[in-house]
């Protein structure tokens, strides 16, 4: 029934000029007319973990989970087999699909038939395919020859993809392509998961910028993953091999972060016994990524705009400077021309940062990357948690589905785990996560919203002041109501607070508060 006819077709479609995603999707398709099965998936080798590169029959989630090969012994088998591999009706292994067939209720969809083939480029394993089907014996009298060409022919479409994607990347990499190809750190690259036409954009804007040395500044609501889109800029740029150095402006006191940038000599004051480089000489042929940079003290920012316009740094105490070579990525939750036209941040930095801008749109603009993001989260929560598979239900997607994300993708992810580990049972369980789940998950979390203690202003629904306006002026008066109760003394209204007594002091100036005689 299923022999020559059956390849040459395959043959034909995947011939086919198609962009890889396409492509990808294509050979998933025609795998499930080539085989009795009910889904087909392709998955590619990264690192220790097989990456879902496109499915057919399974259930849109799928893609958005990572399956290690410690955790997932059948897929484990296929990737150590030379040929084809056969899995018995009455294999204990559990299957990574089960629960995840398209058009089955999780608990139903019990896959009784798997096969898989290794994917190999020059002796070397690149992927995976996988075929289920629901039916007992339904590969019972599949030729195994005529399962090796056909695993020649998706390992040939695997390899023609990846090494034009490698092309299409970088024209002007003379380097191996078998090299990068092969890569094994490939598994270590940052994701942007989701299928929304938003994340399609992010995705070429990264593809169109990283070649360049402009400058980045990205935008977006705390949690959206703007240091996934930071990190994506870096690996595919041409500096990719040199460091990605992080620095959190909004952690760095104020008294601290020159030297934390641009470093310092050895007794340039008080506490420096010995010398530090900095982050800008860390960074050096590499990125450097700037995060929160709204938060970055004013009395330093004209420093950094010299550093950029000038590509030298002076360390603290040194009294020559030093030539650096850095790309610079930004990113901030603020509105920096509100910033700019209320003199917290300069303008001219601004412009020096902004050479190309990135936008993150929160969560609740993407419904369509809820899915799958929840599925990535639900894979990770059952490994970091040690349960069985974890399957969500439709009623779980639907709760997904209605909930706005406040807290963007970072809420999704505590929202999971704290679903998976409320929801597990033994270890060998699978653990199906229901809409009441859910609920209980994101009901929890409003009742136990900081905010929800305090009274409500009527008239903060009515006020026209922008987010960020009324935020600071919510500082201002906290801020100030502890310092009348502490009669000005700094460290005590601090430690009322609960911060830094330096970092209060630098926000009392930011903010234009009066500042206090006394310590």
């Amino acid at each position: 029934m299923y022999g020559l006819p059956q390849l040459n077709e395959v043959a034909a479609d995947l011939t086919r000029s198609m962009v890889a995603r396409d492509r990808y999707a294509r050979l998933a398709e025609v795998l499930t007319r080539a085989l009795p099965c009910d889904a087909a998936a392709i998955l590619r080798l990264e690192g220790d973990q097989l990456r879902p590169l496109a499915v057919h029959g399974l259930v849109p989630e799928v893609l958005g989970r990572r399956f290690e090969l410690d955790a997932h012994p059948r897929l484990a088998a296929i990737c150590a087999a030379s040929g084809p591999h056969l899995f018995p009706g009455d294999s204990e292994l559990p299957d990574p699909f089960d629960g995840l067939v398209a058009g089955e209720a999780p608990h139903l969809a019990q896959v009784h038939s798997c096969l898989g083939v290794p994917l190999r480029v020059d002796n070397e394993l690149v992927g995976v395919l996988t075929a289920d089907a629901l039916a007992p014996e339904a590969f019972a009298h599949i030729d195994t020859d005529y399962l090796r060409c056909l695993g020649t022919l998706a390992a040939a479409v695997l390899r023609t993809s990846l090494l034009l994607e490698v092309a299409e990347s970088d024209a002007n990499d003379r380097g191996s392509l078998a090299v990068r190809l092969l890569n094994k750190d490939r598994g270590a690259l940052p994701e942007m998961l989701g299928s929304s036409a938003a994340l399609d954009r992010i995705r070429s804007e990264v593809e169109l910028v990283a070649g360049t040395e402009l400058s980045v500044l990205i935008s977006g609501a705390t949690g959206v993953g703007k240091e996934h889109v930071a990190a994506s800029v870096h690996r595919t740029s041409a500096r990719r091999e040199a460091p990605l150095v992080h620095v959190n402006c909004a952690a760095l006191p104020a008294s601290l972060a020159e030297s934390e940038l641009f470093g310092h000599e050895r007794g340039a004051f008080t506490g420096a016994d010995k010398a530090r480089r900095g982050r800008f000489l860390e960074a050096d042929g590499g990125t450097l990524f700037l995060d929160e940079i709204g938060e970055l003290p004013l009395e330093l920012q004209p420093k950094l705009l010299r550093a950029l316009q000038e590509g030298e740094v002076q360390a603290i105490g040194s009294d020559r400077p030093t030539r650096v070579n850095v790309r610079i990525v930004a990113a901030t939750n603020r509105d920096l021309v509100r910033e700019i036209d209320a003199r917290r941040f300069r303008s001219d930095l601004y412009h020096r940062l902004c050479q190309f801008p990135i936008h993150v749109p929160p969560l609740r603009e993407r419904p369509e990357d809820v899915p799958v993001l929840a599925a990535l989260f639900a894979e990770r929560a059952m490994r970091q948690l040690g349960t069985g598979p974890v399957r969500l239900t439709p009623s779980a997607h639907a709760e997904l589905a209605r909930y706005t994300w406040p807290g963007n993708v970072r809420e999704l992810q505590n929202v999971i785990a704290r679903a998976v580990l409320k929801s597990s049972g033994p270890r060998s369980e699978r653990v199906l996560l229901e809409g009441a789940a859910i609920t209980a998950e994101l009901d929890g979390a409003a009742q136990g919203a900081p905010h929800s203690a305090a009274p409500v202003d009527p008239s903060a629904a009515s006020d026209p002041r922008p987010l960020v306006d009324r935020v600071l002026e919510f500082k201002r008066s906290q801020i100030a109501a502890a310092l009348e109760r502490s009669a000005g003394n700094l460290a005590a209204a601090a430690r009322e607070l609960g911060v830094e007594r330096s970092n209060l002091h630098a926000t009392v100036k930011r903010l234009g508060l009066p500042v206090p005689g006394r310590a």
